[in-house]
């Protein structure tokens, strides 16, 4: 049965009696809150509704009385049905707004009041069961601030709710498309469950990259990166525009790893943007692997692509200064296998025979050069190329002992023969394998080569040891095919001759070469498997890092004067999501400093954000990159890990997606410091380089507050007699801020009767009050809440409600502190 003060106020539309339901103890009312809301939907169904004002008002107040005793009883569960019920009754009237001054339409109000109510569950399954299917209609009827409202809400709901949106995927692309940029932080967790849907549209989609904003553009990316992991000849028409955007760096490295993937599924949609492609590598070193990834893919397509696609890899390998990705041999190789003939059958030879990379990388320039027919096979055409290699130093006289030495040259060039021939032999079974994949796995391919530079150093010291013992040759020039082979192993003396100048015997050079030959092999090994350079190489955070100490040092100097860095931050699971729970402190510790047993706490629901500033603060004033080894880094990220939601960024992923956070997202937490009065309390000191409190940063304002007893602040303030927020009715009074109270008079002089004072040490919290757009332009009122009352107050201007809103402030947390220094010291 309804409650009689509910049944008056509705029954008979009595505006005098609405203000008498905030008396009313919430658990009085909430067994009868879904028969209100049923006669509130009745009333505002009427056809008088839009013009009776009566009415209007009290609809207006029975539902901000219902919301908050929902939202105080925590059953919501229990009356969301009729909530729900009045929530879409309101899509039968019209919503768009009216007049010069765009005010919202009275159903659009009643939309408007309800919103939160029941999207602010949206972890609960069966409120978002009936609230999201209404929730979506509401973003077609033409009033943006209600569809900014509900997109914002939604994106939430994704977050737990998915199979519920995935229903309504075309019509949250619909209003994306129509300039809700918001929810595209909903099309990810939707993707899997109605991919048809984002298809469609993903070429227009794609189109909207440039116009949005950076934040925006990285829930895009998002979306793309899922349509490439799952579907990624989809994206193959949107390969120009994601080209356009590689100069864009935030988003350089997820574009590349998009692009290759769709260029192994539709390598030809890539061919005509390689040349882009490579100035990308040229700007970007780090990111050259995925672009040799894409050259790769690309060169399966046709001998004449694989042909060009070996030239630029080859090119590269020729630069390179220091040891080579291990990706770029690997699709060397690749393509070497997949067309023989293009190194006329001697690829893999290349690789074992020469010493160094620049050497490897002529003699496979040179093949590729070559427009001759090739040797008929490949073991013919290795053998020739080593008889003439080593036969260079014989032709005739010279020494006895040569006939000895060839035999036992021929002989260990006939195993090395039939060692290749064996390889080729396994090649080919392994080719037939149904298990043969186009590419070798890295491990694969460190085995492989380290089985050969150790077969290419024995290989080494026997072709030398044999030069060194031949005959005497003709002086001549080495051929341009045997680079591997060092000049120094030339001689013009047999092994039996031992020239005046020559200080030592052929033997000793000998031994100096092989032990540097070996001494080189082992480097070279070494260079590869390295533990260090190997863990150096993996681990992404600190190449990121190392890359970007410059960028991030200039962007801390700027934004940490901007925005602080918690001391403390704990995750804590609510019914809203994870939650960070953040601790400031002021390091000076002055004489006066108001946290020098405390700190201010600051809840916000942006966890990730703030992680990522404390990881760029310590990499700031690191002078070394940091490593996910670290142990700052680890705790780091095991908050991370504590606010992990399915489907997000692990923490080294997201750390190095982009370099900085995006300025929209710096903007919120800028917003919601200010909300939280934060700077009221703490500014930046420039001269300490550190966020101080306000009795630290104003030493001389201190001492005469604490010494001399000055007031703080003190002037006439308006106060609201009357606690409903709809009773707009005020009284002028003087109030002085000084010690630990607020003294105000009856009056509007100081001479006048002093009331009870507000004891700053009991005051809870204080918060201004939300305007309405219609508000805009008045001085915004603010709220004291003790632990028994509550103070409305408004100052002359918004200038005087800021003044008094950091002072007030101020004085409850000097009492706190105050307070925490009595209790410590009695302790």
């Amino acid at each position: 049965m309804m409650h009689q003060l509910f049944s008056q106020v509705l029954g008979h539309r009595d505006l005098s009696r609405a203000g008498d339901l905030f008396s009313l103890d919430d658990s009085e009312i909430e067994g009868c809150l879904s028969q209100a809301l049923e006669q509130i939907k009745t009333i505002s169904c009427s056809p008088d509704y839009l013009t009776n004002d009566n009415d209007q008002a009290v609809v207006e107040i029975c539902i901000t009385r219902i919301t908050a005793a929902i939202r105080e009883t925590g059953s919501i569960q229990r009356h969301s049905g009729a909530l729900v019920g009045l929530w879409e009754s309101c899509l039968e009237h019209n919503l768009t707004p009216q007049g010069e001054h765009t005010e919202d339409t009275p159903h659009a109000k009643i939309a408007s009041d309800i919103t939160s109510c029941i999207l602010q569950n949206y972890s609960c399954p069966s409120v978002m069961v009936l609230a999201v299917p209404v929730a979506v209609r509401f973003l077609q009827r033409g009033n943006r601030e209600l569809s900014r409202n509900m997109s914002s809400y939604l994106s939430l709901a994704a977050i737990a709710q998915a199979d519920l949106l995935a229903e309504h995927t075309a019509a949250i692309i619909r209003s994306v498309l129509e300039g809700e940029h918001m929810l595209l932080r909903v099309l990810p967790s939707v993707y899997p469950r109605h991919p048809d849907s984002v298809h469609r549209d993903l070429g227009d989609l794609a189109a909207m990259m440039p116009q949005l904003e950076p934040a925006e553009q990285h829930h895009m990316i998002r979306l793309i990166q899922l349509v490439a992991e799952q579907h990624p000849v989809m994206l193959s028409p949107q390969v120009p525009v994601l080209v356009d955007l590689l100069p864009v760096q935030s988003l350089t490295e997820s574009l590349l790893v998009v692009l290759l993937q769709v260029s192994q599924a539709s390598p030809s949609s890539l061919v005509s943007f390689l040349p882009a492609l490579r100035t990308v590598g040229e700007k970007s070193p780090a990111l050259l692997g995925h672009v040799v990834k894409i050259h790769s893919a690309v060169g399966i397509i046709s001998q004449t692509h694989a042909r060009s696609s070996l030239v630029y890899l080859v090119s590269l390998l020729g630069s390179t200064e220091h040891s080579p990705p291990p990706t770029l041999l690997l699709e060397i190789r690749a393509l070497s296998d997949r067309y023989p003939s293009l190194l006329g059958g001697c690829g893999k030879d290349v690789f074992r025979m020469s010493n160094s990379f620049t050497s490897m990388a002529r003699l496979l320039g040179r093949h590729l050069e070559e427009t001759r027919p090739h040797c008929r096979s490949r073991e013919s055409g290795l053998q020739t190329f080593l008889f003439q290699s080593l036969s260079r130093g014989g032709g005739g006289g010279g020494g006895g002992g040569g006939t000895g030495s060839e035999g036992q040259l021929q002989l260990k060039i006939q195993a090395f023969v039939e060692k290749m021939a064996t390889e080729k032999l396994e090649k080919e079974v392994e080719e037939k394998s149904p298990a043969s994949l186009r590419r070798y796995s890295l491990s694969h391919v460190v085995v492989d080569e380290r089985r050969e530079l150790r077969f290419n150093r024995s290989k080494s010291l026997a072709l030398h040891t044999g030069r060194s013992r031949s005959i005497t040759s003709d002086p001549g020039e080495v051929e341009d095919g045997v680079e591997w082979v060092p000049e120094k192993f030339s001689s013009n003396t047999g092994p039996n001759q031992r020239p005046d100048d020559q200080e030592e015997p052929q033997r000793d050079d000998f031994v100096t070469i092989a032990a540097e030959t070996e001494t080189t092999s082992r480097e070279l090994e070494e260079e590869d498997v390295s533990p260090e350079k190997d863990e150096e190489t993996s681990d992404r955070l600190l190449v990121h890092l190392r890359s970007n100490m410059e960028t991030i040092r200039t962007f801390c100097e700027d934004v940490l004067k901007q925005i602080p860095v918690p001391q403390q931050c704990v995750i804590e699971d609510t019914t809203q999501g994870c939650v960070a729970q953040l601790s400031f402190s002021c390091p000076l510790k002055g004489r006066y400093c108001l946290y020098t047993k405390s700190c201010f706490k600051l809840t916000s629901q942006q966890p990730h954000l703030w992680i990522q500033m404390m990881l760029l603060h310590l990499q700031s004033v690191s002078s070394i990159p940091l490593s996910s080894r670290d142990v700052c880094v680890q705790r780091l990220s095991s908050l991370w890990e504590k606010t992990q939601l399915r489907g997000a960024h692990s923490f080294l992923l997201a750390m190095t997606q982009n370099h900085t956070p995006h300025r929209k997202d710096l903007d919120c937490l800028q917003v919601q410091l200010q909300e939280e009065r934060f700077f009221d309390l703490f500014g930046y000191s420039e001269q300490q380089g550190a966020w101080l409190c306000f009795m630290c940063n104003n030493p001389e304002k201190a001492t005469a507050v604490n010494q001399e007893g000055r007031p703080l602040i003190e002037g006439k303030l308006k106060e609201k007699q009357v606690r409903w927020k709809f009773i707009k009715r005020w009284k002028t009074r003087y109030f002085t801020l000084a010690g630990n109270q607020l003294l105000f008079r009856r009056g509007k002089s100081k001479d006048e009767m002093d009331d009870l004072p507000i004891e700053l040490s009991k005051v809870q919290s204080v918060k201004v009050v939300a305007k309405k757009r219609r508000d805009r332009g008045l001085p915004r009122a603010f709220e004291i809440f003790t632990d028994n009352k509550t103070y409305v107050l408004k100052a002359q201007d918004e200038k005087h409600t800021e003044e008094w809103l950091q002072c007030i402030n101020v004085a409850v947390a000097q009492a706190r502190e105050r307070e925490n220094r009595e209790a410590t010291t009695y302790l």
